[in-house]
């Protein structure tokens, strides 16, 4: 068994753990400084957990030492901290963040790292740019790469059409902060909430605005390659106007722990959520314009007898199927590594990899992912 820590023992992190303890090919230590979110999670022989402040980076170097591996759920604010212990400790590191700064230092904290840096391992930034690459793999030159990703719930039932499914600082930070795009073959930042547009899928209508953080390092992997390469957030129509009111209009984008509480005691969670992947690629092939589409829909199931979500689906399996294939020695195990060089059939064909293949029993686990 492999030894691995995960930092953050919320709503992802707890399920990455019981995952990954699940197969008895891992020993999973959470650590977290809420005793009280600790005592939530359902130890084991496989599965135990830690308290620690995080923000301490002797003690969290300590916890580190020795292991495998550590994986960062917790809010982006730690991030640098986390991947500065693990390269201390010399133990590999994956993350989830969407930060652009955050992996930027990341970045840098590897350069000189011995072990594999992976950041951004969820579903957007992550299993997005794996699905963009590979797309883009099969043209033999790029005009168009089109992302968009949402999880949103199955019944909305208030004036935003939302329910907190995730980070509420993560939703925050992706609707103020400036978006990377390629427009025109330059690279730009646009920003936040702006050119929004409307699309349908299954005869549903959405509406799709810029964020920040989804696109990860596509942006530099792919710039002078392509004219056009831009990030979308999915959402149901009205949900975008309604944000800019409050973040512009009211100027709570400046007091972000006021809005942080009305979000947090205004909208309830839900587990009944969808994830929608949607990505749009145009190029030459041939010499002919082409375009080919990547399309699909995951939902909330159950998980070892437990309702998860979908976006704890699909941010926690990304991020466990990462780790299976450092562990199998089918990605680099030094310096940091983009998602974009991870092969999307090698993560599909993972355990943890199924539960994105749509139509498909996720084997091993007694959950279907409805396409």
């Amino acid at each position: 068994m492999k030894d691995v820590v995960i930092i953050g023992s919320g709503k992802i992190g707890s399920t990455i753990a019981r995952l990954l303890a699940h197969t008895g090919d891992y020993h999973v230590t959470v650590v977290d400084r809420s005793a009280e979110q600790l005592a939530e999670i359902e130890s084991g022989h496989a599965l135990s957990t830690a308290y620690l402040d995080i923000s301490d980076e002797e003690a969290l170097t300590a916890q580190l030492s020795g292991k495998f591996a550590v994986l960062s759920a917790a809010p982006f604010q730690l991030t640098v901290a986390i991947a500065t212990a693990a390269a201390k400790a010399g133990v590999h590191y994956l993350d989830l963040t969407e930060d652009v700064d955050s992996t930027r230092q990341v970045k840098r904290i590897a350069k000189t790292a011995k072990t594999a840096f992976i950041p951004q391992c969820g579903l957007a930034p992550g299993f997005i740019s794996i699905v963009a690459s590979d797309l883009a793999r099969k043209f033999d030159s790029l005009d168009s790469v089109r992302l968009r990703v949402g999880a949103l719930p199955q019944f909305p039932s208030n004036a935003l059409n939302y329910n907190l499914t995730w980070s509420t600082d993560g939703v925050i930070n992706e609707y103020i902060q400036p978006c990377e795009a390629v427009v025109n073959g330059e690279l730009v930042e646009v920003p936040a909430l702006e050119e929004r547009e409307e699309f349908s899928l299954d005869g549903v209508t959405y509406e799709a605005f810029n964020t920040s953080g989804g696109l990860g390092t596509l942006c530099e992997t792919l710039k002078g390659k392509v004219n056009t390469l831009n990030y979308r957030t999915i959402r149901y129509p009205g949900h975008a106007a309604i944000m800019k009111a409050l973040l512009h209009d009211l100027g709570l984008r400046y007091r972000r722990d006021v809005l942080k509480d009305i979000l947090e005691h205004s909208l309830p969670t839900t587990l009944q959520d969808v994830v929608i992947v949607f990505v749009t690629v145009s190029g030459r092939r041939n010499g002919r314009l082409v375009q080919e589409t990547y399309a699909n829909k995951i939902y909330s199931t159950q998980i070892a007898g437990r309702i998860t979500s979908a976006i704890q689906i699909t941010t926690s399996s990304s991020i466990c199927a990462v780790l299976d294939l450092l562990a199998g020695g089918k990605i680099p195990a030094q310096g940091f590594i983009w998602q974009e060089d991870i092969a999307l059939d090698a993560f599909l064909e993972n355990r943890f990899g199924v539960y994105y293949r749509q139509g498909e029993a996720a084997k091993g686990h007694g959950v279907t992912v409805a396409a």
